[in-house]
């Protein structure tokens, strides 16, 4: 019997990181007293405690943890509880030069910030798992101590070191992935280019600097290794951890959010027990709310379900060029959004902004300008919503719409050498995630391989440049028996060797899409082309168009001018009992939004709710009712069908509900067959 590691706390958990040991002692009572009038129920703390816990090696101070979880619990505060792993102390260093991570220039790196250590390091994973199993042996009964929170946004400074440690380890990861068979290798790597075949393990080095480009798959498995090394440490540590204290759930905090690519999160998620993320705004993003929105989904799909946003941003944050700071509502928005995505708690880095180190000018819950400050307000109000949101947690989604994203994918089609250097995987995705969003459709993200895609009726990949065998076969059975697939320019080229698949394009998809290619024809920045058909007028192409001639599909829209006028730009084809859509280009946002608006309508898919533009709808599901979130990021306010209750305000909703200009409203309302039912 399996044990079941959950969060035992009641609603949705709402704090921050909490780092007393940077202000003086009187100044944590102060602390408590505050955290009790925002409404905050758990923070993380130890995160960057490494040299305070472990003065030296082997030799510990535990006397101020011992206090600052006494004083949380003493005040109804739960700790989610760090190995301070991330930051390894100066001591350690000093001891162990050789764990210091070296980049691909062959630079070795110094200590004195974070996460500078070689993951290969054995001399870092004993210390890693020394520090991680004290605190587990001190803590693991303390009545304060509701999650593990394992080291730190892995990969953020690290995700690979070049040094002669890692090299040897990388050779060990590929043994084990080709079956300890060097010719199996040589031949998933294309070896025979260039010369480059290998005879003997130790041949084999990291894809460091080198005068022209290295190998594609060489390359492609060294992200693959760098993924699971950093995997297999946090999985170390959750196994002290989980040793100690079987009941107490462990977490850490991913990074799924704008161009942060370094990990494979399918491969982490299933070793999580709760999954948990970060995300920060880009500065220059001029509709942050999307990417809120789709990264949101994304770490609900890897959760299969609710998941914790553990780190976010109350005001600017501090490693941009330029910090923009929030506007008015926009913290409340941000935070409420992603409660509409799935998060069961909300916490924000961090709880007393730092008056010293590199991360003072990063915003925080009490910000410097201490209460008299309007971030303070908004995160006693915010603190005030999540309570009134509590029946929401557990709630799940109830997407029909599925995006393929797969990270393999993503690492693949952006190393150099490709047709355009122009393609950025998250872009592309977004680019078809948006007119979603805007109508107010549900989506999860799945995998290629993922089962049971019936659950959907319609399947978007904007971008699977690589796929396997299975994933291909998967989703050409989806369509085969009914289900709707559109597909992105580029994809299907290449097999998970990254070897190019014959033939003609695109690729894997040929056979379902009813089309075959012969030649590729990306646009220079800035070109673009006319598109003509069952498009809008004007409609217009940029960043790719590729020649392609139909074998069964039928054309949507055609080129209008340069080298592939009156070539097929969009294609639509019945295969089996569903249909394949292929989009050979790069739509403007008008087009591509009616062409997946009739895509949607073709499949059954129907939009949430009409709302005015600027208002976000999402629906999240719960066992005996729905939750309707309705976000007016345009800041006009507006009045949408609703019935039921309001639990912002706790009012009654009957016909439509008012949602404030900037502000959110949630509307609890009885689930749709249950409506239904009660009407019948």
């Amino acid at each position: 019997m399996t044990t079941e590691r959950r969060l035992r706390l009641p609603g949705i958990a709402y704090g921050g990181d909490y780092n007393p040991e940077q202000w003086p002692e009187e100044v944590w009572a102060e602390d408590m007293a505050l955290m009790r009038e925002a409404g905050v129920t758990m923070v993380s703390v130890g995160i960057f405690s490494w040299a305070l816990l472990e003065p030296s090696e082997g030799v510990y101070d535990f006397s101020r943890m011992d206090k600052i979880l006494d004083l949380l619990h003493e005040n109804g505060i739960a700790a989610d509880l760090a190995t301070p792993t991330a930051c390894p102390p100066a001591w350690f260093f000093r001891a162990h030069p050789e764990a210091l991570p070296v980049d691909r220039d062959g630079r070795t790196l110094s200590y004195g910030s974070r996460q500078t250590f070689c993951p290969s390091s054995p001399a870092y994973r004993t210390a890693a798992l020394r520090i991680a199993g004290a605190l587990a042996e001190r803590y693991a009964d303390h009545p304060a101590v509701a999650m593990w929170h394992v080291h730190n946004e892995y990969g953020c400074h690290n995700a690979a070191c070049y040094c002669d440690t890692s090299a040897a380890a990388f050779r060990t990861w590929l043994k084990a992935k080709y079956g300890n068979d060097l010719d199996a290798l040589n031949h998933a790597w294309g070896t025979t280019f260039w010369s480059q075949w290998y005879y003997d393990w130790d041949e084999i080095i990291p894809p460091r600097a080198t005068g022209a480009d290295p190998n594609p798959t060489h390359q492609l498995d060294w992200r693959r290794f760098c993924s699971d090394e950093l995997l297999s440490l946090f999985t170390a540590e959750r196994d002290v951890l989980r040793h100690a204290a079987p009941d107490i759930p462990a977490t850490t905090n991913f990074m799924v959010m704008h161009n942060f690519d370094a990990m494979d999160y399918w491969r982490w998620a299933p070793e999580l027990d709760i999954v948990s993320n970060d995300h920060y705004l880009l500065s220059t993003d001029p509709e942050s709310e999307i990417d809120i929105a789709l990264c949101g989904d994304l770490v609900r799909s890897l959760a299969d379900g609710p998941w914790l946003l553990m780190e976010h941003s109350t005001g600017a944050i501090n490693w941009q060029p330029v910090n923009r700071a929030k506007g008015p509502g926009e913290m409340r928005r941000n935070a409420l959004a992603h409660v509409a995505h799935g998060a069961d708690g909300i916490a924000y880095f961090q709880w007393r902004a730092a008056k010293a180190g590199a991360e003072q000018w990063h915003s925080a819950m009490l910000p410097h300008a201490g209460t008299d400050s309007r971030i303070w307000q908004d995160v006693v109000q915010l603190g005030a919503d999540l309570r009134a949101l509590a029946e929401v947690r557990g709630s799940t989604s109830p997407a029909r719409i599925a995006i393929v994203w797969d990270w393999n994918a993503r690492w693949a089609m952006e190393l150099p050498c490709q047709p355009s250097g122009e393609l950025r995987f998250q872009d592309l995705v977004r680019d078809w995630y948006a007119p979603l969003w805007r109508a107010g459709v549900a989506v999860d993200f799945i995998r290629p391989d993922t089962p049971d895609l019936d659950r959907y009726q319609l399947v978007l990949a904007p971008s699977l440049y690589l796929v396997d065998d299975a994933g291909a076969a998967n989703l050409a059975a989806f369509v085969e028996r009914g289900g709707t697939l559109a597909v992105g320019f580029h994809s299907g080229a290449v097999d998970e060797n990254c070897h190019i698949r014959l033939g003609g394009y695109p690729g894997a998809f040929r056979e379902i899409l009813g089309v075959h290619g012969d030649e590729l024809f990306p646009l220079l920045p800035g070109q673009s082309v006319g598109l003509t058909g069952q498009v809008p007028q004007d409609a217009t192409a940029d960043l790719w168009t590729e020649r392609i001639r139909l074998t069964g599909a039928e054309a949507v829209a055609t080129y209008t001018d340069g080298p592939l006028a009156g070539v097929p730009a969009i294609t639509r084809h019945t295969y089996g009992s569903g249909t394949a859509w292929y989009l050979a280009t790069h739509p403007d946002p008008t087009t591509l939004a009616a062409a997946l608006k009739r895509i949607c309508q073709e499949a059954g898919v129907c939009p949430e709710r009409e709302v005015p533009a600027g208002v976000e709808v999402v629906r999240r599901r719960g066992a005996d009712a729905d939750y309707l979130f309705l976000i007016d990021h345009a800041g006009h306010g507006a009045e949408i069908p609703a019935d039921g209750v309001e639990l912002l305000t706790g009012k009654p909703v009957t016909g439509s509900v008012t949602v404030p200009e900037g502000g959110v409203a949630v509307v609890r309302e009885p689930r749709a067959e249950l409506r239904e039912r009660v009407t019948a």
